[in-house]
């Protein structure tokens, strides 16, 4: 067993390197025993092939007890567990066509027929590893050696829902629409992600799957029926019609860039694929709230590059912190019932955070408000705000009191150049440190997700694949297509 720091919130536990039945055993157990009695401070725990992952609320700094608290666990398993036995899951697949675009190319690659392709598929059975990269997402183990086939070296920007595809050793499902770059075979028109069943993810770390094959004539009749799902309920959301005329509102006159409601995001679902979600910049969002007197968690806006034009139909105080919008940054003002409050063009920095006092009360989703365009949960609909949205803000009134503001040198500088100071990760003996101190371009391609860098080759000094393992934020992972095998090895 070993331990290592995933940041300063989060341990990795590596029980060995293999992937197999009896690992995934071992794996399930002590995620199931660090449920029964968790960690201080816990508040994930995520399985992966031959790995724990558990993160907390606050960092750790006490690495001994840490270490001591697991390795306690970690005894409890090997001497005594007993796993709930394995449900067995369906999934038809429609194979080929426009379902499964890569199918040919698989069965060239394999030395087989398309037929004999699918055959294979589905006459294996699989175990789920784990549920991860997109809520979710299943991760199986059986695929037949013969079908093994490498990634595709330029990931589709979009993958319909449903898609299966095959990615090396393994095989998955997408169950939302994202970029991806394994190679698709064929769809499935089940929903494996549903925000509002209280089982959230159809697959779990453990199931055995069983792949059928479907007609194209019965997909559309099954998917449209997946369709129907009921609509989550709770607090207000940014329905324009139920709110508008309301006195405790606020109107996106302009939207701005990427303008979505975040809090600091939702925690306890990664196990199902679920990201934290929230804030980007985290510790602006925290000092915007404070400024106003809010909980550092409560739910403001995030804008990117160009911030929105809000009027606000009753008086509030708010706090804009982050980058440079325009407006008065680290200190609290008012603004008055009816006013507009103007937020321009970045002069520095990438990202804003307005804060208003009492915070924005959409509906929570998975104990969060903040949105995850990607699966479409939390914030307005799951989406970034538009011209026209209303969002409901609470009656409260507070005082500011005098002319004050946050001391500058407290404040992170937003560089266009800035030097991004890391630690070694889990792998970092696996490469070379040829990337340590070069320059790196930020891409187009970045997103919320995650920052695509443009800046040269990294060199692996070993062969073969890495085992997957659960990534935390601010992780630096590097992508299979930059990397270059070492000549001499």
């Amino acid at each position: 067993m070993l331990i290592s720091p995933l940041g300063d919130s989060a341990a990795l536990i590596r029980l060995g390197d293999g992937v197999d039945e009896a690992m995934s055993a071992r794996v399930r157990a002590l995620v199931q025993e660090l449920e029964r009695d968790p960690l201080s401070g816990m508040c994930d725990v995520v399985p992966a092939f031959a790995s724990v992952a558990i993160f907390f609320q606050r960092p750790r700094a006490d690495v001994a007890a840490l270490e001591e608290e697991i390795a306690t666990r970690v005894a409890r398993v090997e001497s005594n567990v007993t796993l709930p036995l394995p449900r067995t899951r369906e999934i038809p697949v429609c194979y080929g066509g426009e379902f499964g675009p890569d199918l040919d190319e698989v069965a060239r690659q394999a030395g087989m027929s398309a037929d004999e392709v699918v055959a294979a598929h589905h006459g294996a059975e699989y175990l789920v590893h784990a549920i991860g990269f997109l809520p979710g997402f299943p991760y199986l183990g059986g695929l037949p050696p013969r079908l093994a086939t490498p990634r595709r070296r330029t990931p589709r920007p979009e993958v319909p829902a449903g898609s299966v595809g095959i990615g090396g050793a393994q095989t998955g499902v997408y169950p939302i629409a994202s970029p991806g770059g394994w190679n698709l075979i064929g769809r499935t028109p089940l929903k494996l992600f549903d925000a509002s069943n209280e089982e959230t993810t159809w697959l779990r770390a453990g199931d055995r799957v069983r792949f059928l094959p479907l007609r194209a004539s019965e997909f559309r009749p099954i998917a449209g029926a997946n369709l129907k799902a009921p609509q989550p309920q709770g607090e207000p959301g940014c329905e324009k019609q139920e709110l508008v005329g309301a006195s405790n509102t606020i109107t996106m006159r302009r939207a701005g860039m990427l303008t979505t409601v975040q809090d600091l995001g939702r925690t306890g679902h990664r196990r199902e694929g679920v990201p934290l979600s929230g804030a980007v910049d985290a510790f602006a969002l925290r000092l915007a709230n404070l400024l106003v007197g809010n909980a550092e968690e409560a739910a403001g806006l995030e804008f990117t590059l160009v911030g929105p034009e809000i009027e606000f139909r009753a008086g509030a105080l708010v706090a804009v912190c982050g980058g440079d919008f325009g407006v008065p940054c680290g200190r609290p003002f008012g603004v008055r019932a009816g006013e507009t409050l103007r937020l321009g063009p970045a002069r520095s920095g990438c990202r804003g955070y307005l804060a208003i006092a009492g915070g924005i009360e959409v509906r929570p989703v998975l104990g969060s408000r903040s949105t995850y365009v990607r699966a479409s949960l939390g914030g307005c609909g799951g989406r970034a705000l538009q011209d026209g949205d209303v969002l409901p803000i609470p009656r409260v009134t507070r005082r500011v009191l005098g002319r004050w503001r946050i001391d500058s040198r407290i404040l992170p500088e937003y560089s266009p150049e800035p030097e991004v100071r890391v630690t070694a990760g889990v792998h970092a003996d696996e490469f070379a440190a040829s990337w340590d101190g070069k320059e790196f371009e930020v891409t187009p391609q970045s997103d919320r997700m995650g920052i695509r860098l443009r800046g040269g080759e990294v060199v692996r000094e070993k062969g073969g694949e890495l085992t997957s393992i659960p990534l935390a934020p601010g992780t630096v992972p590097v992508s299979y297509t930059h990397l270059r095998a070492h000549e001499t090895k």
